[in-house]
């Protein structure tokens, strides 16, 4: 199995992984690692990354990272969103989420992508094709910095919530780092990973990402729920070293 995972160091793994997902999850079952997803239990997961490949990131029975396996926690345990009756959009569905939520009969769930198959709708984030003031929670992960223009995608996901809505938005942030980066004239894929982490990012997102929330219309939270977590339970979920989950109400 090493061989495998050596030739299989970067992101691609997942459709490796999906391929042969029964029998990598029949392969790493354990008792050391747990995903919080499924309640599924493993003696490792699978290493994931770009320039910076990260050891016990992708759990091999679901394929939930470090950041699905925080946010399901924060979900399940900070919220009674799971459990409410309540219109979801899902903007690029993650598959680890998508096959739980297309179960929830209480939920009004739609999923919308310009290209993933996982999309109900296929659409622009900067164009979505839905009413004004409709969605009680949407969830937008790791979307926007792919994203040229991320200040009319903020602006179209304030518009299609409902005053009183949750928008979380998931990004890769430097929370060392004050100011987003970005610059237009880096095309070259190969300089976009060296700079920005991976070949379709478009930006570094600084502490300033939760201030363009806001520019937008949004109360935003840099919620700390990682810091309420136990050492034992962040090592035994695969948990971000630190990250804070952007929630944005209207």
């Amino acid at each position: 199995m090493k061989w495998i995972l050596n030739l299989f160091p970067r992101t691609w793994l997942i459709g490796l992984s999906i391929r042969f997902q029964p029998f990598l999850k029949f392969y790493f079952r354990g008792n050391l690692f747990t995903d919080p997803i499924d309640g599924s239990n493993y003696r490792k997961f699978l290493p994931y990354g770009y320039q910076n490949i990260r050891e016990n990131a992708l759990c091999p029975g679901t394929l939930s990272l470090e950041r699905h396996r925080l946010l399901w926690l924060f979900l399940e345990r900070e919220t009674r969103f799971l459990n409410k009756e309540i219109k979801v959009l899902h903007v690029a569905p993650e598959q680890v989420f998508f096959k739980k939520f297309k179960l929830f009969s209480h939920w009004e769930y739609t999923t919308t992508d310009l290209h993933s198959p996982l999309a109900d709708i296929k659409a622009d984030i900067c164009n979505l094709p839905f009413k004004n003031n409709y969605y009680d929670l949407i969830l937008c992960n790791h979307v926007l910095e792919h994203i040229s223009d991320d200040l009319k995608a903020m602006k179209e996901l304030y518009r299609v919530l409902k005053k009183g809505g949750t928008l979380i938005a998931q990004v890769p942030i430097n929370l060392s780092q004050e100011v987003t980066f970005e610059d237009n004239t880096i095309t070259d894929p190969k300089e976009r990973t060296k700079i920005f982490g991976q070949y379709d990012h478009l930006r570094n997102y600084g502490l300033d990402y939760f201030s363009r929330l806001s520019s937008v219309g949004f109360e935003v939270k840099a919620n700390n729920f990682l810091e309420t977590l136990s050492i034992e339970e962040k090592k035994r979920f695969c948990l971000p070293k630190d990250e804070k989950i952007p929630v944005a109400l209207k």
